[in-house]
């Protein structure tokens, strides 16, 4: 039996230097998938040449699908492993996969070794939103915790924006051209990934992680040099109040995992599942297909898709970041709700005015801008849910099973979906995809508004109570 009031300290703690270097250190993972995603969007016609890769379209699209593919696997993998070995072993290993992947895309010589690279690239990546997003909301104090978690989230579009900067640069016959440039674009991408590795080195370990594995002194020891540089930074602490005690135990079984999620916890599971399916919907039926409505409907030319994704990034980074605020003040369960309805409207009337001809090139831009500024906090705030509504023990198997399920029926169903209804050159069948992903948001933002968790400002183990602290079926707070 342990008594601890560690978790009480993190909380407590002001924003220090430390905090920054933790969100640079672990936020930067999905900048780099952002990076990735766009770049080979951006890079398809330039890997169908036959002075590059001279892949065909289908083969394009089967190295995105093998992409997500390996980020689902990675997700369940990497996200069991966390839980059993620790957030910190974990995180270093997955941006290792990711840096080593990366860089051998760059030396691809043929469709099956760019394929095989691309999987390994999704293993890195899916198996960082499990570590990551427990480490953040494990060392990230409770007051804060959502503003940071949905600004995190967020830079994937920064990630999507210097994809496709860097596309048009490296791409351009004054610097490398099309031969050459598309491998620096992946090369400069594992270039990242090594200096951030060598940054997180020296974060430690989840204190939380460490008590349930019955490891206090090396937690306390934690505890007290974060203390310290806070001290020295802002001067004397405030009290911590409160504390917890629970048995040391095993990571639970699947068996148990599956009892938590659909015995104990239903209601907060239904609500996850729906916010990740649908913002994965979402999310993939309009990113994947915008080059070709950009060109087939706005005949924009191929080389120029990649200016019209600024607009587009830009709207999803400011959205996170200035209604992420309100998550902590207002509240979750308001705000998940008014985010997701409000994205449905906006997507059901942009599809109104594409399938009328009123928009071009860059109208429709701007209105993915603006519906995208919502839905990017939308999408976030999915990720923040499953991360911090579930026991310490599960948090990262939990991340990586909604992961896995939302990527998988929206990331796979999506592009294909859209994609045919693309290719019958009907707007009015591109609309109707629009509407039932407006539909899919609008249901979960109602679900939402009537079982969310209000987890705002609220310690972790308050919201979930660990597994050894409580016996099942004497958790107050399950919903």
């Amino acid at each position: 039996m342990t008594r601890t009031d560690i978790p009480a300290r993190l909380d407590r703690l002001p924003w220090s230097r430390w905090h920054w270097r933790v969100v640079i250190a672990l936020g930067v993972a999905w900048v780099l998938d952002g990076l990735e995603v766009t770049l080979v969007g951006s890079l398809g016609g330039v890997l169908e040449r036959p002075d590059t890769l001279g892949l065909s379209a289908t083969q394009i699209g089967w190295t995105g699908s093998l992409y997500i593919g390996g980020a689902v696997v990675g997700a369940l993998v990497f996200g069991r492993l966390a839980d059993r070995l620790g957030r910190k072993r974990l995180f270093l290993v997955t941006l290792a996969v990711y840096a080593v992947a990366t860089l051998a895309t760059a030396f691809s010589t043929d469709f099956a070794f760019f394929a095989l690279c691309r999987f390994a690239t999704g293993l890195g990546i899916g198996g960082e939103y499990a570590a990551i997003n427990s480490a953040i909301d494990e060392l990230i104090p409770a007051r804060v915790r959502g503003r940071v978690n949905l600004a995190i989230n967020g830079s994937f579009w920064i990630g999507a924006a210097l994809g496709a900067g860097l596309s048009l640069w490296l791409l351009d016959p004054s610097v490398l051209g099309p031969v050459w440039g598309w491998r620096a674009g992946f090369a400069l991408g594992a270039l990242l990934a090594v200096a951030i590795l060598l940054v997180r080195r020296d974060l430690p370990e989840s204190p939380r992680w460490l008590i349930a594995h019955g490891r206090a002194e090396e937690a306390e020891r934690i505890v007290q040099r974060i203390e310290a540089e806070a001290v020295a930074q802002h001067g004397a602490l405030p009290a911590a109040v409160g504390s917890l005690q629970f048995d040391e135990r095993a990571s639970p079984g699947w068996r148990e995992v599956a009892q938590v999620l659909l015995r104990r916890y239903p209601k907060r599971s239904a609500v996850a599942l729906a916010l990740m399916v649908s913002q994965a919907f979402f999310y993939n039926a309009i990113f994947f297909t915008y080059a070709l409505v950009l060109t087939r409907f706005h005949g924009v030319p191929e080389g120029r898709v990649a200016l019209y994704i600024f607009p587009f990034a830009l709207g999803n980074v400011l959205g996170p970041l200035l209604l992420g605020p309100l998550f902590d003040r207002i509240g979750r369960r308001r705000m998940i709700a008014l985010t997701y309805v409000l994205s449905g409207i906006g997507l059901g009337l942009t599809g109104w005015a594409f399938m009328q001809g009123w928009l071009d090139a860059l109208s429709q831009a701007l209105c993915w801008s603006a519906v995208f500024f919502l839905a990017s906090a939308a999408a976030s705030s999915a990720y923040l849910t499953v991360s911090e509504v579930f026991p310490l023990e599960m948090r990262a198997i939990s991340i990586s099973i909604f992961y896995a399920v939302g990527t998988g029926a929206g990331g796979f169903v999506a592009p294909v979906l859209f994609g045919a209804l693309i290719e019958t050159g009907s707007r009015g069948a591109v609309a109707a995809g629009y509407a039932v992903g407006a539909v899919l948001v609008i249901f979960a933002g109602l679900l939402a508004l009537r079982w969310a968790v209000n987890a705002e400002r609220r310690p972790l183990e308050e919201v979930a109570p660990p597994l050894g602290s409580v016996p099942s079926g004497d958790d107050p707070t399950a919903r």
